[in-house]
């Protein structure tokens, strides 16, 4: 694939994400200017530097380690209830992966501990158990020993997270054998995600009717998340062309000019449906992507790119964004009807800080920082458990984000993703301010 014929590119823009005026570095530039008074969201960057401490090491990581980390068999039991109650003690292979990404980046980025690996060497060990051959995906659910409830999934999500959980785990312990398996796992996905019967269905409501073949722009978004972080580690020239491909899909395929969003679902060969899911824009997924987006264009020094990517997130921001009682919605059912679906996903919320969080370290852009201020007050009076006695945050909840005294899951990905992100920019800006 020809990347400038899709990404527009030049030399000279390139350099100036991260080279300024006499070769200072353009990212310390904007962190003088951005935060000269030293605050976001009404809070010294120190102070909000602790906030995401606090939620983090003393609010979840505790909660986690007691009630839902298997420390027995490994692995992660999230099927638990709010006072720690584990209402069974199956396990997933969706958030197998993603913990052994948490616990492996935790280790590598924030605290280099123990513990944390072992989490992380536990659950690859695990999942490890069950590992399919060919072109198989990975069960879905499992015992809590570890033999498996159901037959190989039906879409690529669960592998795919699990490759990601490899590759960050292979940094962990430095042992490129698990990485080369990530890159296996991401090949094996995308042959599957080609094939014309392609069936992964989510019942998004009558409004929309899945089909065999479709495209999806959460896969394109976790591949695409996926070998940035790879690519981090290793170059390689098979990854490069996946990403292209998948920034192709993101920027200009499933963008729709008529109302510059973007759409969740495409036919199989890449062009709009003519069916429900022409409407169809998951608002919350392409927040997601586009911060995704801007992280592939930081790590390739793309200007253009990243600007297109932060100007589309801010865009998709407004529109999400609830008047009336604020947050983001993250499913818009029918554009031109205006149908939303209204309920509150904490993780909707918490990609918009993710991505809010890298215009301001990168741009300083004052809009970031007001969008910041107010979303993060919001999500902190909204989301946070304690004031009804419980740890974590609410994961889902109505409109109005309403307590509800029992809930069925713990989040062990979103969440703790946006803590430590935005944490590590947080750190990089004081410590270049």
């Amino acid at each position: 694939m020809n990347r400038r014929k899709f990404l527009t590119t030049s030399t000279a823009g390139s350099a100036a994400l991260l080279f300024g005026i006499n070769g200072c570095s353009k990212n310390t530039q904007s962190k003088n200017q951005a935060h000269e008074d030293n605050k976001l969201a009404g809070l010294t960057l120190e102070e909000l530097s602790e906030r995401h401490r606090y939620y983090l090491f003393d609010d979840f990581l505790p909660f986690l380690e007691k009630y839902v980390i298997d420390h027995e068999y490994g692995g992660f039991m999230c099927n638990t209830d709010r006072d720690g109650t584990n209402i069974t003690q199956k396990k997933t292979t969706w958030y197998e992966g993603r913990g052994i990404w948490v616990y492996s980046f935790l280790y590598n980025k924030i605290a280099k501990d123990e513990k944390y690996l072992d989490v992380a060497r536990k659950s690859v060990e695990f999942i490890l158990k069950n590992e399919p051959k060919d072109d198989v995906l990975f069960a879905e659910e499992f015992t809590r020993e570890g033999k498996p409830l159901t037959g190989p999934s039906k879409g690529i999500y669960g592998d795919l997270f699990v490759a990601n959980g490899f590759s960050e785990y292979s940094k962990a312990i430095n042992n490129e054998s698990y990485w080369l398996k990530a890159k296996d796992i991401l090949l094996k996905c995308l042959r599957i995600y080609d094939r014309p019967d392609y069936a992964f269905h989510v019942d998004y409501g009558p409004e929309v009717q899945p089909f065999k073949g479709e495209r999806v722009l959460g896969h394109w978004m976790i591949m695409l998340r996926l070998i940035t972080q790879m690519l981090e580690f290793k170059s390689d020239p098979e990854l490069e062309q996946i990403a292209d491909r998948c920034i192709d899909a993101l920027m200009n395929r499933h963008f729709i000019s008529e109302y510059n969003l973007m759409n969740e679902v495409l036919n199989h060969d890449m062009k709009r449906s003519e069916g429900g899911f022409s409407q169809f824009v998951a608002t919350g997924h392409a927040i997601e992507s586009l911060w995704m987006v801007m992280a592939e264009a930081l790590r390739r020094k793309d200007q253009n790119l990243f600007d297109l990517a932060a100007e589309r997130f801010k865009f998709h921001l407004k529109v999400a964004w609830d008047d009336v009682y604020g947050g983001v919605f993250h499913y818009l059912k029918h554009v031109d009807n205006y149908t939303w679906q209204t309920t509150k996903a904490l993780w909707a919320q918490e990609e918009v800080l993710i991505g809010l969080m890298l215009i301001i370290e990168h741009t300083g852009a004052q809009w970031a920082k007001d969008w910041y201020a107010r979303m993060w007050n919001y999500v902190t009076d909204k989301f946070p458990l304690e004031q009804y006695g419980f740890p974590l945050w609410i994961l889902y909840a109505d409109r109005k984000v309403t307590f509800e005294r029992h809930y069925d899951r713990v989040g062990n990905f979103h969440h703790p993703r946006h803590l430590m992100l935005n944490l590590l920019s947080l750190d990089r800006m004081i410590e270049g301010a």
